[in-house]
């Protein structure tokens, strides 16, 4: 262990300038030591050691280094040899890792543990939201919450679990940790099983005074919209549909003349021949503006500290038609967190959170309306000077309609008072209002003055969310006109020749609904959530002959959470100790555990102990490495354990019979008042937990003083996961069939982290990069297969199954009668999902029976990648500051039939047609089609899971880049602040893919967007 030695040599007079000198234990003075005064008063040593202070009475004095322990002091408790511990390495104040319900060092932490402090980055990365924060810069983490490939993890945002992220801003957070392993997670219980994301907010410091202001303000384009083809090419090619489905000898009904499609395409009147684009700027924004303003508040003594965040952010709508209504997102926040002494012995802090957020929007959803809405439906807006009013009740009626620009609100014959475009425009708005509460309350008790090292800890919250909807709707009419005559154009003139033209005809029969606003709002719940949650927790400290260390902790935790229309809440409490020891801070070993309650499981099963352990070894320390210079710290550690848990168990009473009523029935004299019983589960009283056991093997090490590198193997097993028997029962006793413990899935795989700094003159460069690798496999299942290659046990839990193509059907395949109808080859295997002909898919017989059917459908393809990567460059120069994060996944596939994609790719009978149709089949495109041919009618033989609709997922992606720049002292000084500087940044600013224009690609919802943004960030 080194130590090193200041001594601060002061000259004190009360109410005068205190003078200070900082030395080493050579003498030697020391620059770059904060000093800390009350008010917000700051100095640093300059290169002789010295600094001055201002004495006000007997008032506290901070004094940090980094590398060195802090220390507070009162001015008259200085002496002429104040002496300052060098830390160890990783047990600095810098390095301490608040896990929620305890905190350490990182030099202490036995199992895997990925921290971020973000004081230090918040300047040149300045994203405000806390997901897009964690995905590409916390090591073992997939995307902003799955740890490892195993699930979603859970939040614990300063001490209480199950809190949302999404309700934080950037601003607040001090610090993420991510806890993977079993070890690591066990003293939360249940809760824990797929790892626990850890979030602890900002909190005032002692003498340390801050206002800190960030205004950002930006705008978002989108990256890529849907293509769907116009009018006049849709009615072409569901002509060919119609064609193509026509039986041979029949000769076929179009829907569309050639003179309508014509017309159509011409362009000379789209009102009377509609081409509407859902997704042109005439509906969608082709950018919104995002607008932020954050103040933060911080300070106190050394009894009292308080941290103010204040915030505002509003982002526009991308479909903002309705100029009245004010489209768009608004929301308010304010967090007060505050902490004081009440004795010697009693500290306590009180947090308090409150968060209103606004989505105004019309009543219409035309993102969701374009995806199925053709271009040639109707007209939306019918021009006033098209309209005959020569007839006296067309006159009137157009007299009294409400105008729109010069126009009114068409519609047809279909859609009657449904037109979306109209609903968009007049019939109101929608507000859906989130509102946010949470209180936590933490109260600690320093007992060692009963037994040295004793401290306990209780710790209070109540969180309350609720949404609700505020809407203004109003009825409206809607036009749907009906024309006569020649064809016109939007000039009233006639394309055929210069008669006048014959009038439009608007009659009682194809006007809509009537024009009436709603005079008063009307409200609507969209459900409530209120928790409620507490833990007492009791450590103690003991250090032997100054080699041996241990801590023990006791913790009884328990959390209530309960929503509307939900009879039984949930209820999660289990109590949770922890033993650590240590050898000269080289050896370390932990045994933790839990032992839950689950009222998920019926009485007499409810109960379950939970064991880990985890050993650490600082290899560094021994003689053989000490001498290593390239060495600076090498550790080794092994983790292992169970978690037991519910959260798989979704429902309550699984290990009891279902009964529900039934049909009547009659008995012999007529009476039919008698119910059957429905059985729909049978009892298995002894269903228990399922258990997360893990294997965590790893090491870090930091290298040259300028490598850090960190890499885990990790086996973890979910056993004993609730299930069916499919297996064990005989087919009729399907229904009396009972829950049981049984399904097995094993993750396996490794994480690799590094990090490099390095500065060169006046560039600091930092490079960092993690990989994660992640496998599964279906271990254990309860199935009957005829065939083996449909069974799960030993695929990926990700895997897709469905049929594998062979590509389309050619004329080659077919016998051709006299008429022209096509016959399957004799030998040709027969699909069982309906007639084919030229141009479908064909599959592969797997079972050769020459049928294609169900028995056909194996795993075609990995839904989840097993590979994912990030990487983020920082280098500066000066005072400008460049910082990029990339990520990247690969490994996996996408199927286009996914139902987020809403039928753009899957094209089917009367659906819309988008770009993808171009590469139909067609005798003429046999060699080079890339889409099935078309047809009228539902096609089941080409739209179903097959290898056909895959596509590679893998890609990589520039998140976001922001270049910074911190204004010189001079300038500040002069502005008399603390710290001034401007950025601009971007985010999804590039990717790498072989299939981009499939996975950017959002229907039905709002765009993928690009975002730059301008940023301003001042302290005082």
């Amino acid at each position: 262990m080194f130590f090193s030695f200041c001594s601060i040599t002061i000259a004190q007079t009360k109410g005068l300038n205190v003078k200070a000198t900082v030395v080493d234990k050579q003498g030697n003075p020391i620059s770059g030591v904060s000093v800390f005064g009350i008010n917000g008063y700051k100095t640093s040593t300059g290169v002789n050691g010295n600094f001055e202070i201002k004495s006000i009475d007997d008032q506290s004095i901070v004094i940090e280094k980094k590398g060195y322990t802090s220390k507070i002091l009162s001015i008259s408790d200085l002496s002429t040899d104040i002496v300052l511990e060098k830390s160890l390495f990783l047990t600095s104040k810098e390095d301490e890792i608040k896990m929620g319900v305890a905190s350490k060092n990182r030099r202490e932490m036995i199992g895997s543990v990925s921290t971020i402090n973000t004081r230090d980055r918040i300047t040149y990365d300045n994203t405000q939201f806390l997901r897009n924060y964690i995905n590409g810069l916390m090591l073992g983490v997939r995307g902003s919450d799955n740890i490892r490939g195993i699930g979603s993890a859970i939040f614990v945002i300063d001490g209480i679990l199950g809190r949302d992220p999404n309700i934080l801003n950037m601003e607040e957070v001090e610090q993420i940790t991510v806890l993977k392993d079993a070890n690591a997670v066990a003293l939360y219980g249940t809760q824990a099983r797929d790892g626990v994301i850890v979030i602890n907010t900002k909190r005032g410091k002692v003498n340390k005074k801050e206002i800190n202001v960030n205004v950002r303000s930006g705008f978002s384009t989108p990256i890529s919209l849907p293509n769907y083809l116009s009018s006049a090419a849709y009615m072409q090619l569901f002509n060919e549909a119609t064609i193509n489905d026509t039986p041979a000898g029949q000769t076929p009904n179009l829907p569309f003349s050639s003179e309508l499609i014509n017309n159509t395409r011409s362009g000379l009147n789209p009102i009377e021949f509609p081409d509407v684009d859902y997704y042109s700027s005439q509906f969608v924004e082709p950018f919104i503006i995002n607008t932020s303003v954050i103040t933060e508040f911080s300070g106190g003594n050394k009894n009292n500290q308080y941290y103010v965040n204040v915030g505002w952010n509003r982002t526009g709508s991308w479909v903002d038609i309705n100029e009245d209504i004010n489209a768009g997102t608004n929301r308010f926040n304010l967090r007060g967190n505050i902490d004081f002494k009440i004795n010697d012995w009693i500290t306590s802090s009180l947090d308090g959170i409150a968060i209103v957020s606004t989505n105004r929007a019309s009543r219409a959803n035309i993102l969701s309306s374009a995806t199925t809405l053709r271009p040639n439906a109707y007209s939306p807006f019918l021009p006033l000077d098209l309209i005959d009013t020569s007839n006296e009740t067309v006159a009137g009626q157009i007299l009294s309609a409400r105008k729109f620009n010069g126009t009114i609100l068409g519609t047809s014959q279909e859609l009657g008072n449904n037109a979306p475009i109209a609903l968009a425009i007049a019939g109101g708005y929608r507000d859906t209002v989130f509102r946010s509460t949470q209180f936590n309350n933490s109260i600690n008790f320093d007992l060692d003055k009963i037994v040295k090292g004793l401290s306990a800890k209780t710790y209070l919250s109540f969180d309350f969310y609720d949404s609700y909807n505020l809407s203004i709707e109003n009825q409206f009419k809607t036009y749907a006109p009906e024309w006569e005559g020649n064809l016109i154009n939007n000039f009233g003139k006639s394309d055929l020749d210069n008669d006048p033209l014959t009038p439009d005809v608007i009659d009682d029969s194809r006007i809509f609904g009537q024009d009436r606003k709603d005079i008063s709002e009307n409200v609507s719940t969209n459900g409530f959530l209120s928790r409620f949650g507490f833990y007492g927790l009791l450590n103690y400290n003991k250090t032997i002959k100054d080699d041996h260390s241990f801590n023990t902790t006791l913790l009884a935790y328990y959390n209530s959470q309960n929503s509307n229309n939900v009879i039984q809440r949930d209820v999660d409490s289990h109590i949770g100790f922890q033993v650590s020891y240590d050898y000269k801070k080289k050896l370390y070993f932990d045994f933790s555990g839990t032992y839950a309650n689950s009222i998920k499981l019926a009485e007499g099963s409810r109960g379950g102990f939970s064991p880990t352990f985890g050993l650490a070894y600082v290899l560094s320390e021994e003689q053989f490495l000490k001498d290593v210079d390239f060495v600076n710290y090498l550790k080794i550690k092994a983790t292992g354990g169970v978690i037991k848990s519910d959260i798989g168990i979704n429902g309550y009473y699984l290990y009891d019979e279902n009964y529900s009523n039934g049909n009547n029935f009659n008995w012999a004299d007529g009476q039919s008042l008698n119910n059957r019983q429905n059985l729909s589960q049978g009892a298995n009283p002894n269903l228990t937990f399922e258990e997360r056991v893990d294997l965590n093997l790893g090491f870090e090490t930091y290298l040259m003083n300028s490598i850090w590198i960190e890499a885990n193997y990790f086996r973890t097993e979910l056993d004993k996961q609730i299930a069916f028997l499919g297996a064990e029962y005989p087919s009729f006793y399907d229904n009396f069939r009972p829950y049981n413990n049984f399904n097995n899935n094993l993750y396996t795989g490794f994480e690799l982290g590094f990090n490099y700094n390095k500065t060169i003159n006046n560039v600091e460069v930092s490079l960092g990069a993690n990989v994660l690798y992640s496998q599964t496999e279906a271990l254990k299942r309860s199935e009957i297969n005829e065939f083996d290659y449909q069974n799960r046990v030993g695929k990926e839990l990700s895997t897709i199954f469905g049929l594998e193509d062979q590509g389309f059907y050619t004329e080659a395949d077919f016998d051709v009668d006299a008429n022209g109808g096509y016959t399957l080859k004799a030998g040709m295997p027969v699909p069982s999902f309906g007639d084919v002909q030229p141009g479908d898919i064909k599959y592969k017989n797997q079972n050769t029976d020459q049928v294609i059917d169900n028995d056909d459908i194996i795993g075609i393809g990995q839904g989840s990648s097993p590979w994912s990567y990030g990487i983020n460059l920082n280098v500066k120069y000066k005072r400008f500051n460049l910082f990029v994060l990339g990520t990247g996944q690969t490994g996996a596939v996408g199927t286009k039939l996914a139902s987020n994609f809403n039928q753009y790719y899957s094209v089917d009978g009367n659906d819309k047609y988008s770009e993808v149709v171009l590469g139909r089949w067609t005798p003429a495109t046999a060699n080079t089609a890339t889409f099935p041919r078309l047809s009228s009618r539902t096609n089941s033989n080409n739209f179903r899971s097959s290898t056909f609709w895959l596509y590679d997922n893998s890609f990589f992606n520039i998140n976001r880049a922001q270049l910074t720049y911190e204004f010189t002292e001079g300038l500040i000084d002069k502005l008399g602040i603390e710290d001034l500087s401007m950025n601009i940044s971007g985010t999804n600013l590039f990717e790498i893919s072989k299939n981009r224009d499939i996975r950017q690609l959002r229907i039905g919802s709002n765009p993928l967007a690009r975002a730059y943004t301008l940023g301003l960030r001042v302290s005082f």
